[in-house]
């Protein structure tokens, strides 16, 4: 390993930025974590840890002096991400940083049902116009949250209709981005990460029920039934959550998800996991 680091990770603390730092160390190579408290941050051969938020320019510029690369988990989803994204972008300029690898989203348009998506497509411009190599990983929602799609009673509800989506594992997308952050050959591109089966919500639930022997099934509603629901469900909630939850199935319904890459084979050397394998580990 060399004694300076090349690459940086955000988000380090988080499961997908503490995924990759893994996946890095793994492969033998000096990174610096990038975390909003250190005492948090995972212990890797290799790595050194600095402390730094989005938010915070001056901190995260001087975090990333002297480092080529960072791979960018874009923050919590929240009314205000897009001014965070570009704080950060902002940094990344101010410390010199020359290439970034950025955790975008399938089908990321200023017209994407899923609102949260057009966070990612501005920010992916921010990057483009801040003239920094890139390279855009663009998941489809994560495998790991399948069943929690599903209420107590095993209930998947939303308007998704008999749209399909290729749900990919996190890990999968973790030891991706690591593969594209270790080697050459990715500036420029975008890459389309997801599973390699497009499912409907209905053939979802029959997966999961025979993965988890827990009997789960769908239940489309319309668009004014799945905002009632949740403001029902979660008094409070704002309205630009509300219309980042409802997105998510309405993205699926009008086939903006309706994509099966073979980027993860590509980039790890195997298959993407499907409901099957990973509900039944």
């Amino acid at each position: 390993m060399t004694a300076q680091p090349a690459i940086a990770v955000t988000g380090a603390t988080g499961a997908l930025g503490g995924s990759v730092a893994r996946h890095l160390a793994e492969r033998g190579i000096a990174q610096r974590l990038i975390v909003r408290n250190a005492e948090r941050a995972p212990s890797l051969p290799g790595a050194d840890v600095a402390e730094a938020s989005y938010e915070d320019g001056e901190a995260l510029t001087s975090a990333l002096r002297g480092i080529e690369t960072v791979f960018f988990v874009s923050g919590n989803e929240a009314a205000d991400r897009e001014s965070v994204h570009r704080s950060a972008v902002e940094a990344f300029e101010a410390a010199g940083v020359r290439r970034v690898v950025y955790t975008s989203f399938l089908g990321a348009s200023p017209e994407a049902s899923f609102t949260f998506a057009r966070t990612h497509h501005a920010t992916e411009e921010m990057i483009r116009a801040a003239g920094f190599d890139y390279t855009f990983l663009r998941p489809s929602f994560y495998l790991d949250y399948v069943a929690d799609w599903a209420d107590a009673e095993g209930v998947i509800r939303g308007p998704a209709g008999d749209g399909r989506i290729a749900w990919v594992a996190r890990d999968d997308l973790a030891e991706a981005a690591a593969a594209v952050l270790a080697t050459g050959g990715h500036d420029g591109r975008t890459y389309d990460l997801t599973g390699d089966e497009l499912l409907t919500l209905k053939e979802t639930a029959t997966q999961l029920t025979a993965a988890r022997g827990t009997t789960y099934r769908f239940e489309d509603e319309s668009i004014d039934q799945a905002y009632a629901s949740r403001r029902e469900g979660y008094p409070g909630t704002p309205d630009w959550e509300l219309d980042g939850w409802v997105g998510t199935y309405l993205a699926i319904a009008r086939g903006e998800m309706a994509v099966a890459s073979r980027s993860i084979r590509e980039l790890t050397g195997h298959a993407a996991q499907g409901i099957g394998g990973f509900y039944t580990r």
